[in-house]
């Protein structure tokens, strides 16, 4: 009596990753639906990523009523002054509405609603508070030059 040989069955993590053990279907078959299946998985993430950024042009027609305050701030010796607080309120209020910092360019932006005035004012450490009016009842924007002068 003559007994075959089997070979023990290795472990092939690749070929095992993409065979389920109930699976009658092939290696090949199965591998094609799993890319398949992985296709659709990303078209559908991408949709649901970039949807947001469809809508949000639509909505960009409820900004046609803003002004828009642009301001760059500098040191007394002409060099852009990042991390400068920018406080914004209407002149006729206590309390500030909008705030922001400059960026590395000393660049900062608000977008507040038109037909009010305002008052901005800049803080930076080592500097004295600048403020100015803005009257945002005709154009649509403003843009100021801003230079700190230093405390005494």
């Amino acid at each position: 009596m003559t007994r075959k040989k089997t070979k023990k069955k290795r472990f092939d993590p690749l070929f095992d990753f993409f065979r389920h053990p109930l699976s009658p279907l092939g290696h090949l078959t199965f591998v094609r639906l799993t890319i398949a299946l992985f296709g659709m998985v990303c078209l559908a993430g991408a949709a649901f990523v970039f949807a947001p950024a469809v809508g949000a042009q639509s909505s960009s027609a409820s900004h046609v009523h803003d002004y828009v305050i642009f301001a760059t701030v500098f040191t007394d010796r002409g060099f852009a002054l990042s991390g400068a607080r920018a406080r914004v309120r209407r002149s006729n209020e206590k309390k500030f509405r909008w705030e922001t910092t400059s960026d590395h360019q000393g660049e900062l932006a608000f977008r507040v609603p038109q037909n009010a005035e305002y008052e901005l004012i800049i803080e930076a450490r080592g500097f004295k508070t600048q403020t100015r009016k803005i009257d945002a009842r005709e154009d649509n924007r403003t843009d100021l030059t801003i230079r700190m002068e230093p405390q005494t």
